[in-house]
């Protein structure tokens, strides 16, 4: 039987109907006024998913894009800078900076682990604290299931001249992000994740602290150069050719969002969380993530021993029709990874189960059918 595939990933993520409605249209130029209304939409739409009052910048790029953008703009050569790494993607801050050019101190914490802003106040504090240009860091972890405080973190950096840089590509609009109040410089988001569209566009908020430390920057830029954009954006525009299509599906995904209400998309992803970690435990299954760090969009799962777990994610796949992540880098083959974020409920987390189960059983894990299944049910609020 022909059905669409389920993407239980951590992005891409499913696309609701309007919004693809919305990229089935013929092309509109992104010189005209047709297009500045969309444009516009979607701009003072992000703002309030940002939950900002400064506007935010579109790329066309992956996330990855958006955070070379932020260091390329907001630093000098030689820069000294603070990156906070939990895994894959807090690595990658650490790689960008690097080839930038920046002094990094690089805080390393145990995958699985999330990163106790102790440690960072233990740097600012610490003789060379004055120094420190910036905070670069990644709010959720996608390749350990983790999410870390960055609450606490900007309230550290809020009075001081470092610039908190947080990597939100896929916590944007699934987890709580207060953008102004927690004191965050430059948020970075994407696209696919928890805003429901295809890959291509990166969504950057920067406050008046970072447009000065912009304005100073002596980094090589131009395709990324944000004061191109800000410039442009006083005329409802962009500085060079947009992905028209992309926006335009953006402005009717952001009033999706903001129609569900942020309360309500920030509860259904943590009730999706709370139900899949019941469900993996009830399986016999360990979680990768301490669960004091553990992402409400993304869940992290342990090989079982003696179970070969690419065989299992690949029969969900091309048995079931539903697509899981494995492990990146050294935890490939020694974890699996549920995402459980964006255009996603109850019911797609429970035929995922049902899945996985099936597909554990094939492969020799001894489970009783529907295990997990009734303990989400117990746990899901639908």
């Amino acid at each position: 039987m022909q059905r669409d595939k389920l993407l239980m990933t951590p992005g891409p993520t499913m696309i609701p109907y309007r919004v693809r409605e919305t990229m089935a249209r013929q092309i509109i130029h992104h010189r005209t006024k047709e297009f500045e209304q969309y444009f516009v939409k979607m701009n003072e739409g992000l703002k309030k998913v940002f939950q900002t009052q400064y506007p935010v910048l579109t790329l066309v790029s992956s996330g990855t894009g958006g955070m070379e953008a932020a260091v390329a703009n907001a630093f000098s050569p030689g820069d000294k800078v603070i990156a906070a790494s939990t895994g894959v993607f807090g690595d990658r801050f650490v790689k960008i900076a690097s080839r930038f050019g920046l002094d990094v101190d690089v805080i390393c914490v145990p995958w699985g682990n999330g990163i106790e802003p102790e440690e960072i106040e233990n740097r600012l504090n610490g003789p060379d604290g004055d120094k420190i240009k910036g905070v670069l860091m990644t709010h959720n972890e996608t390749s350990t299931g983790v999410a870390n405080n960055i609450e606490a973190i900007g309230k550290l950096l809020k009075d001081r001249d470092c610039l908190f840089i947080v990597d939100v590509i896929s916590s944007m609009g699934g987890l709580e992000v207060k953008t102004d109040e927690w004191g965050i410089d430059i948020a970075v988001a994407g696209s696919q994740k928890a805003f429901m569209l295809p890959p291509g566009l990166a969504f950057v908020s920067v406050s008046e602290k970072a447009w000065a430390a912009i304005e100073k920057s002596r980094l090589p830029k131009f395709y990324f150069d944000f004061l191109a954009y800000r410039k442009s954006l006083l005329n409802k525009t962009t500085p060079y050719t947009t992905a028209a299509s992309l926006v335009i599906a953006a402005s009717e995904a952001v009033e999706m969002m903001l129609e569900e209400g942020l309360d309500n998309i920030f509860a259904r992803h943590r009730n999706l969380g709370e139900a899949c970690r019941a469900a993996v435990k009830a399986m016999g299954l360990q979680l990768f993530a301490d669960e004091k760090y553990a992402s409400d969009l993304i869940t992290a799962i342990k090989a079982p021993e003696g179970i070969d777990i690419e065989k299992v994610r690949k029969a969900m796949n091309l048995q079931y029709d539903i697509m899981i992540a494995g492990g990146q880098q050294h935890l490939k083959g020694k974890i699996i990874r549920i995402g459980h974020m964006g255009y996603v409920d109850g019911f797609d987390l429970i035929r995922t189960l049902a899945a996985l189960e099936l597909s554990l059983a094939r492969e020799g894990y001894p489970i009783e059918p529907g295990t997990s299944v009734s303990a989400a049910l117990k746990v899901l609020k639908m």
